[in-house]
């Protein structure tokens, strides 16, 4: 059964956040206080500046299973509507060892129509065809293998580059001409940025039947967040930063981290059931906020699920920051042990997560690392200026640019590598630089056996001009590999221990990614949104790298 049409009581979802062999969560966000019910298990929303959210938790599902469901609330059905799509489901596992992710990042939900279809030199606003929403076609259309999760590897939304629908929002409740001009400026308008970033019918309908697990990047907040403590310092004393970066927490716990959390963890998740307690969690979630922004150690984003004996790790690497100079690091102290634990033990394959690159292509390294010397005083005060403007002006904020965390990373790789049983592959996937690209790494002499790769796939909906082309496959070419490496030499930076290869033609069309594991195989397929499939063809993804990583 399913309704005529959307109902307005739910407002965003349902979003399938986990399914594992008998349990999977559902979130919502509804118009009103309701009793949410999917496949007869119930919770209550739970309102925040009067909004209204629900995690179901489903338990007591068969093991590998498919479950077609749907949702009520207050008993009344809302979902699914009757579109002619497919029904939404939920498929458990049950302990195999095979996996399929796919993933991918940098997504402005702008509508699936023209101009925004057009490419920016048919069109200013043109963003090209979504690949998130071609691949969600592709599965409606085509019989191909099921993904066992979809990965949003940051900037799920852009809170400096909204849609229409959000810049009218914007427009009808303050005056656009001051800052921060038609960009996100509160909760408020974060929770009407979601809503039109999710609620295109067919990235709904992928979202309510693949399990989903997210982590923000600057884009979430705003270009070049935490790039370097100076920035902080001088967005803080901008009079609308505060209610920006305080609501840009709240709608991301809400909207994304709650549904990173496996059944177990929810389960130890305090402030859940708090805001489940008061009549209005606001001033609760509000006040924490602030203090996610002010204190890296006050929260941990970075989280773990596993698929048969493969685990995925999901690193933080915007908000855990260290930013002070001469003792920048990409993840503070505490939360990297938390990530070498939950990233050591006897798995097939370990996929580490990170919105950004850990391998760049060499020019690019050498200067981020070079830039950092500078940054942090090699050659001086004037220079340190120089390069800070530099650092900003080209977003040097990769794990190239943070040394000590690269070479901690690097060290990680190399211990597990060497581990009694490692797993056959590590897998670094990442996004962020609007370009897709497989690195194969090599950890240098006593590293261990591990196959070691990098899969780099960016942007979902969001690429680069030919201009920014231009200036990446410049500064990633030799020549300024020999000169940045000269550079970086010169202000007394150590070589990397680990070399790395890229592998593939570097790209830069709208992309998505899928890795496939098979208890010791691993292939990866990178696919890219075919221009003028916007009428939805089957034909809308075309492949553009397949290969094997180990196995």
């Amino acid at each position: 059964m399913s309704v005529a049409a959307s109902e307005p009581d739910l407002l965003v979802g349902p979003l399938l956040r986990y399914a594992g062999t008998t349990t999977a969560t559902v979130w919502v966000e509804t118009a009103r206080p309701a009793e949410v019910t999917v496949l007869g298990h119930r919770a209550r929303t739970f309102t925040v500046e009067g909004h209204h959210f629900a995690l179901v938790l489903i338990e007591k599902l068969e093991p590998g299973t498919v479950t077609p469901y749907d949702v009520r609330l207050d008993g009344k059905l809302v979902w699914p509507p009757d579109d002619g799509r497919p029904r939404p489901v939920i498929r458990t596992r049950e302990g195999e060892r095979e996996a399929r992710l796919v993933f991918g990042s940098c997504r402005v939900g702008a509508p699936q129509r023209p101009p925004y279809s057009l490419s920016r030199a048919e069109d200013a606003k043109g963003l090209e065809v979504d690949a998130l929403w071609a691949y969600s076609k592709r599965l409606q259309q085509e019989e191909v293998p099921w993904p066992d999760a979809l990965l949003l590897l940051g900037d799920q939304v852009y809170a400096d580059l909204v849609p229409p629908e959000t810049a009218a929002f914007i427009r009808s409740r303050r005056d656009p001409s001051e800052p921060p001009g038609e960009e996100v400026a509160d909760f408020e308008e974060y929770t009407r940025l979601y809503r039109e970033s999710w609620s295109d019918p067919d990235i709904r309908w992928l979202l309510s039947t693949v399990p989903c697990t997210m982590i923000f990047d600057d884009h979430d907040v705003n270009d070049d967040w935490n790039i370097s403590d100076s920035w902080v310092e001088e967005m803080r004393r901008l009079s609308w930063w505060d209610d920006r970066i305080t609501g840009a927490f709240m709608s991301y716990w809400l909207y994304q981290h709650l549904g990173n959390l496996s059944p177990p963890e929810l389960a130890e998740e305090t402030l859940l059931h708090d805001l489940s307690e008061d009549e209005d969690g606001g001033p609760r979630l509000r006040t924490l906020a602030r203090q996610w922004d002010r204190e890296s150690a006050a929260s941990r984003w970075a989280y773990y699920r596993d698929f048969g004996r493969s685990r995925l790790v999901v690193i933080d690497s915007r908000a855990a920051r260290v930013t002070v100079e001469g003792r920048r690091d990409m993840v503070d102290e505490e939360e990297w042990e938390w990530i070498a634990e939950h990233a050591s033990g006897r798995f097939d394959h370990l996929i580490l997560a990170t919105s950004l690159p850990a391998f760049l292509p060499a020019g690019i390294h050498h200067l981020e690392a070079w830039n950092e010397a500078v940054c942090d005083g090699a050659w001086g005060a004037i220079a340190q200026r120089l390069g800070e403007r530099l650092r900003r002006a080209v977003d040097l904020e990769h794990w190239a640019a943070y040394q000590q965390s690269f070479r901690n990373l690097t060290e990680l790789l190399r211990s597990i590598s060497r581990a009694d049983d490692p797993p056959a592959t590590i897998t670094i996937l990442s996004g962020d630089v609007h370009t897709s690209y497989v690195a194969s790494v090599d950890l240098g002499a006593g590293a261990g056996t591990s196959r070691v790769h990098q899969v780099v796939c960016s942007p979902f909906r969001n690429p680069l001009n030919q201009a920014e082309r231009r200036i990446v496959k410049l500064t990633g070419s030799r020549p300024a590999a020999f000169l940045f490496s000269a550079l970086a030499r010169a202000c007394g930076v150590r070589p990397p221990v680990a070399t790395w290869t890229i592998s593939s033609r570097r790209t830069f069309h709208n992309s998505i990614g899928e890795l496939a594991l098979d208890r010791h195989r691993a292939h990866v397929t990178l696919f890219r949104s075919r221009p003028g499939s916007e009428q939805g063809d089957s034909a809308g993804l075309v492949r553009i790298y397949d290969a094997d990583l180990g196995g």
